[in-house]
């Protein structure tokens, strides 16, 4: 599993050999959630408030290498 970013206590990862649609993983705390690169919308799972709201503040910022990174893997 490979671990994209850390960050303040959040790791996020990308898979290999992952189903479509393209997503990350993000863990925070022992909770996970799944999020869409296109849309930044949360498929599954949860984070605190706080936790999420980083995590979609560094997703809009690094949104072409989490594509990229999704193509590759």
């Amino acid at each position: 599993m490979p671990k994209v970013c850390d960050f303040l206590g959040i790791s996020v990862y990308v898979y290999y050999d992952d189903h479509p649609p393209p997503h990350f993983h993000a863990m925070y705390g022992g909770q996970e959630v799944v999020i869409l690169i296109d849309s930044l919308r949360v498929s599954r799972g949860r984070l605190p408030p706080r936790a999420l709201g980083l995590v979609l503040e560094w997703a809009f910022e690094h949104r072409p290498e989490l594509g990229e990174g999704w193509r590759r893997a």
